[in-house]
Protein backbone atom coordinates (compact mmCIF):
# COMPACT_ATOMS: atom_id res chain seq x y z
CA UNK A 1 0.00 0.00 0.00
CA UNK A 2 1.51 3.70 -0.91
CA UNK A 3 0.66 6.74 0.93
CA UNK A 4 1.03 10.22 1.17
CA UNK A 5 2.42 11.70 4.26
CA UNK A 6 1.33 15.54 4.27
CA UNK A 7 2.93 17.76 7.11
CA UNK A 8 2.01 21.21 7.87
CA UNK A 9 4.31 22.80 9.64
CA UNK A 10 4.85 26.22 11.29
CA UNK A 11 7.55 27.21 13.41
CA UNK A 12 9.16 23.68 14.84
CA UNK A 13 12.63 24.34 14.53
CA UNK A 14 13.33 21.98 17.39
CA UNK A 15 11.11 19.06 16.35
CA UNK A 16 10.94 18.84 12.02
CA UNK A 17 14.22 16.98 11.48
CA UNK A 18 13.07 14.11 13.83
CA UNK A 19 9.99 13.69 12.46
CA UNK A 20 10.76 13.41 9.24
CA UNK A 21 13.13 10.64 10.24
CA UNK A 22 10.69 9.10 12.20
CA UNK A 23 8.48 9.43 8.82
CA UNK A 24 10.93 8.07 7.02
CA UNK A 25 12.07 5.02 8.52
CA UNK A 26 8.38 4.01 8.29
CA UNK A 27 8.69 0.48 6.17
CA UNK A 28 5.59 1.60 3.86
CA UNK A 29 6.54 3.01 0.24
CA UNK A 30 5.42 6.48 0.54
CA UNK A 31 6.04 9.98 -0.01
CA UNK A 32 6.28 12.84 2.44
CA UNK A 33 4.70 16.66 1.58
CA UNK A 34 5.90 19.16 3.54
CA UNK A 35 4.05 22.74 3.50
CA UNK A 36 6.37 25.20 5.25
CA UNK A 37 3.48 27.45 6.32
CA UNK A 38 5.53 30.68 6.89
CA UNK A 39 7.35 29.64 9.31
CA UNK A 40 9.63 32.51 11.09
CA UNK A 41 12.20 30.45 13.04
CA UNK A 42 15.15 27.70 11.73
CA UNK A 43 12.07 25.98 10.25
CA UNK A 44 13.02 26.93 6.29
CA UNK A 45 16.50 26.16 7.09
CA UNK A 46 16.49 22.72 8.26
CA UNK A 47 14.02 22.00 5.75
CA UNK A 48 16.55 23.01 2.78
CA UNK A 49 19.43 20.94 4.48
CA UNK A 50 17.32 17.69 4.19
CA UNK A 51 17.88 15.41 0.79
CA UNK A 52 15.47 12.78 0.60
CA UNK A 53 14.07 11.35 -2.85
CA UNK A 54 10.81 10.75 -1.72
CA UNK A 55 10.16 14.37 0.27
CA UNK A 56 8.53 17.40 -1.34
CA UNK A 57 9.02 20.92 0.42
CA UNK A 58 6.80 23.78 -0.71
CA UNK A 59 7.18 26.94 1.01
CA UNK A 60 4.40 29.49 1.87
CA UNK A 61 5.32 33.10 2.63
CA UNK A 62 2.77 33.96 4.39
CA UNK A 63 1.24 31.69 7.64
CA UNK A 64 -2.36 31.03 6.43
CA UNK A 65 -3.17 28.04 8.59
CA UNK A 66 -3.17 24.89 8.31
CA UNK A 67 -6.19 23.69 6.71
CA UNK A 68 -4.46 25.93 4.09
CA UNK A 69 -0.70 23.73 3.82
CA UNK A 70 -3.54 20.81 3.74
CA UNK A 71 -5.04 21.76 1.09
CA UNK A 72 -1.73 22.77 -0.79
CA UNK A 73 -0.49 19.73 -0.31
CA UNK A 74 -3.47 17.42 -1.19
CA UNK A 75 -2.62 19.32 -4.83
CA UNK A 76 0.37 16.87 -5.43
CA UNK A 77 -0.17 13.63 -3.65
CA UNK A 78 0.49 10.73 -6.14
CA UNK A 79 -0.40 7.69 -3.96
CA UNK A 80 -3.86 6.62 -3.14
CA UNK A 81 -4.15 6.55 0.77
CA UNK A 82 -3.30 9.98 2.19
CA UNK A 83 -2.07 10.48 5.88
CA UNK A 84 -2.12 13.83 7.57
CA UNK A 85 1.26 14.30 10.19
CA UNK A 86 1.46 16.66 12.44
CA UNK A 87 5.35 18.16 12.75
CA UNK A 88 5.51 18.15 16.57
CA UNK A 89 6.29 14.64 18.36
CA UNK A 90 2.68 14.61 19.80
CA UNK A 91 1.96 11.67 17.66
CA UNK A 92 4.07 8.28 16.78
CA UNK A 93 4.27 7.67 13.05
CA UNK A 94 4.90 3.93 14.35
CA UNK A 95 0.80 4.03 13.95
CA UNK A 96 0.94 4.14 10.57
CA UNK A 97 0.81 0.19 9.78
CA UNK A 98 -2.16 -0.02 12.28
CA UNK A 99 -4.08 2.99 10.71
CA UNK A 100 -3.42 1.56 7.32
CA UNK A 101 -4.58 -2.07 8.23
CA UNK A 102 -9.05 -1.29 8.40
CA UNK A 103 -8.47 -0.37 4.62
CA UNK A 104 -7.59 -3.89 3.46
CA UNK A 105 -10.90 -4.68 5.45
CA UNK A 106 -13.67 -1.90 4.46
CA UNK A 107 -14.45 -0.07 1.74
CA UNK A 108 -15.69 3.43 1.91
CA UNK A 109 -13.73 4.27 5.11
CA UNK A 110 -11.68 6.74 6.29
CA UNK A 111 -9.47 5.57 9.84
CA UNK A 112 -9.20 7.88 12.59
CA UNK A 113 -6.10 7.79 14.99
CA UNK A 114 -7.95 8.11 18.47
CA UNK A 115 -5.85 9.29 21.26
CA UNK A 116 -9.13 8.42 23.77
CA UNK A 117 -10.15 4.92 22.22
CA UNK A 118 -8.44 2.86 24.84
CA UNK A 119 -7.08 5.38 27.78
CA UNK A 120 -7.73 7.98 28.81
CA UNK A 121 -5.77 11.60 28.88
CA UNK A 122 -7.42 13.45 32.16
CA UNK A 123 -4.83 12.59 34.93
CA UNK A 124 -5.35 15.18 38.23
CA UNK A 125 -1.21 14.36 38.37
CA UNK A 126 -0.64 16.75 34.77
CA UNK A 127 -1.10 20.79 34.17
CA UNK A 128 -4.11 22.31 34.19
CA UNK A 129 -4.11 23.24 30.33
CA UNK A 130 -3.21 19.77 29.55
CA UNK A 131 -6.49 18.59 31.31
CA UNK A 132 -8.45 21.73 29.96
CA UNK A 133 -7.67 20.84 26.48
CA UNK A 134 -8.89 16.88 26.84
CA UNK A 135 -11.94 18.16 28.26
CA UNK A 136 -12.53 20.83 25.50
CA UNK A 137 -11.68 18.11 23.08
CA UNK A 138 -14.14 15.36 24.41
CA UNK A 139 -16.54 18.45 24.38
CA UNK A 140 -16.32 19.54 20.86
CA UNK A 141 -16.13 15.45 19.92
CA UNK A 142 -19.46 14.96 21.75
CA UNK A 143 -21.40 18.05 19.81
CA UNK A 144 -19.40 16.65 16.75
CA UNK A 145 -21.50 13.00 16.93
CA UNK A 146 -24.52 15.05 17.97
CA UNK A 147 -24.48 17.15 15.09
CA UNK A 148 -23.55 14.24 12.20
CA UNK A 149 -25.23 11.62 14.11
CA UNK A 150 -21.60 9.42 15.17
CA UNK A 151 -19.99 7.66 18.26
CA UNK A 152 -16.65 8.35 17.62
CA UNK A 153 -14.04 9.07 20.38
CA UNK A 154 -11.70 11.52 19.02
CA UNK A 155 -12.94 13.80 16.47
CA UNK A 156 -10.18 16.77 16.10
CA UNK A 157 -7.18 13.55 16.29
CA UNK A 158 -4.29 14.65 13.85
CA UNK A 159 -4.40 11.29 12.22
CA UNK A 160 -6.77 11.18 9.54
CA UNK A 161 -6.26 8.82 6.83
CA UNK A 162 -8.53 8.45 3.97
CA UNK A 163 -8.06 7.63 0.19
CA UNK A 164 -7.13 10.15 -2.33
CA UNK A 165 -10.44 9.82 -4.29
CA UNK A 166 -12.81 11.61 -1.99
CA UNK A 167 -10.61 14.84 -2.79
CA UNK A 168 -12.56 16.18 -5.06
CA UNK A 169 -15.50 15.85 -3.71
CA UNK A 170 -14.68 17.59 -0.32
CA UNK A 171 -14.34 21.19 -1.77
CA UNK A 172 -12.28 21.94 1.07
CA UNK A 173 -12.03 25.86 2.44
CA UNK A 174 -11.40 26.00 5.93
CA UNK A 175 -7.62 27.72 6.04
CA UNK A 176 -7.24 26.86 10.08
CA UNK A 177 -7.51 24.18 12.63
CA UNK A 178 -11.50 24.44 11.66
CA UNK A 179 -10.06 22.08 8.65
CA UNK A 180 -10.74 19.30 10.93
CA UNK A 181 -14.79 19.64 11.49
CA UNK A 182 -14.80 20.66 7.90
CA UNK A 183 -13.19 17.03 6.98
CA UNK A 184 -14.93 15.12 9.42
CA UNK A 185 -18.37 16.43 8.79
CA UNK A 186 -18.16 16.20 5.05
CA UNK A 187 -16.80 12.71 5.14
CA UNK A 188 -20.35 11.45 7.15
CA UNK A 189 -22.19 13.85 4.51
CA UNK A 190 -20.24 11.67 1.57
CA UNK A 191 -21.84 8.42 3.54
CA UNK A 192 -17.83 7.49 4.67
CA UNK A 193 -18.01 5.49 7.87
CA UNK A 194 -15.38 7.00 10.06
CA UNK A 195 -13.47 3.60 11.63
CA UNK A 196 -11.01 4.53 14.63
CA UNK A 197 -8.45 2.97 15.95
CA UNK A 198 -6.11 3.59 19.05
CA UNK A 199 -2.41 5.70 19.25
CA UNK A 200 0.04 6.51 21.24
CA UNK A 201 -0.55 9.94 22.35
CA UNK A 202 2.49 12.66 23.64
CA UNK A 203 0.69 15.80 24.80
CA UNK A 204 3.21 18.94 24.55
CA UNK A 205 2.84 22.26 26.31
CA UNK A 206 2.21 25.72 25.16
CA UNK A 207 5.90 26.27 26.24
CA UNK A 208 6.70 23.58 24.13
CA UNK A 209 5.08 25.04 20.77
CA UNK A 210 1.40 24.13 20.98
CA UNK A 211 -0.45 26.56 18.76
CA UNK A 212 -3.89 25.67 19.06
CA UNK A 213 -6.16 28.40 21.30
CA UNK A 214 -9.05 28.39 23.40
CA UNK A 215 -10.77 30.84 20.09
CA UNK A 216 -9.73 27.59 17.86
CA UNK A 217 -12.51 26.24 20.07
CA UNK A 218 -15.06 29.08 18.68
CA UNK A 219 -14.09 28.42 15.50
CA UNK A 220 -14.59 24.61 15.49
CA UNK A 221 -17.74 25.19 16.78
CA UNK A 222 -19.08 27.53 13.86
CA UNK A 223 -17.42 25.20 11.35
CA UNK A 224 -19.33 22.30 12.34
CA UNK A 225 -22.52 24.13 12.07
CA UNK A 226 -21.65 25.40 8.74
CA UNK A 227 -20.84 22.36 6.95
CA UNK A 228 -23.43 20.55 8.83
CA UNK A 229 -26.09 22.62 8.18
CA UNK A 230 -25.29 25.64 5.32
CA UNK A 231 -22.60 24.35 3.27
CA UNK A 232 -24.64 21.94 0.41
CA UNK A 233 -21.30 20.76 -0.99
Amino acid sequence: MNISVIIPVYNEERYIYKIIQKVHKIEIKKEIIIVNDGSTDNTLKILNNINLNNLRIIHNQQNKGKGHAIRTALKFVKNDIIIIQDADLEYDPSDYLKLLEPFKLENKIVVYGSRFLEKKIFDLKKSFNHNFRYIVNKALTFFFNILNNQSITDAHTCYKVFPKEIIPSLNLVEDGFSFCPEFSTKVVKLGFKIYEVPISYYSRSKEEGKKITYKDGFDVIRALIKHRYFDKT
